[in-house]
């Protein structure tokens, strides 16, 4: 029976909500390994000058904890 851990990640990205997740995967991947899912808990904007500035998400990650 596998053991999973969940831990909750905020990022962000100028490009989009699919860069701002992969932000997060890949930089939670740097230090945790066997990484399951991502669940995209928010999602929201920051606005400067009228524009979307920055995408930013709240993430969970779930990776298999090993022996």
């Amino acid at each position: 029976m596998a053991v999973m851990k969940t831990v909750e990640i905020m990022a962000e990205s100028d490009k989009s909500f699919e860069d701002a997740i992969e932000n997060a995967v890949q930089r939670t991947g740097k230090t945790v390994k066997n990484i399951r899912s991502a669940y995209v808990n928010e999602m929201h904007t920051s606005i400067k000058d009228n524009r979307i500035d920055k995408y930013r998400v709240n993430v969970k990650i779930t990776f298999e904890v090993g022996d």
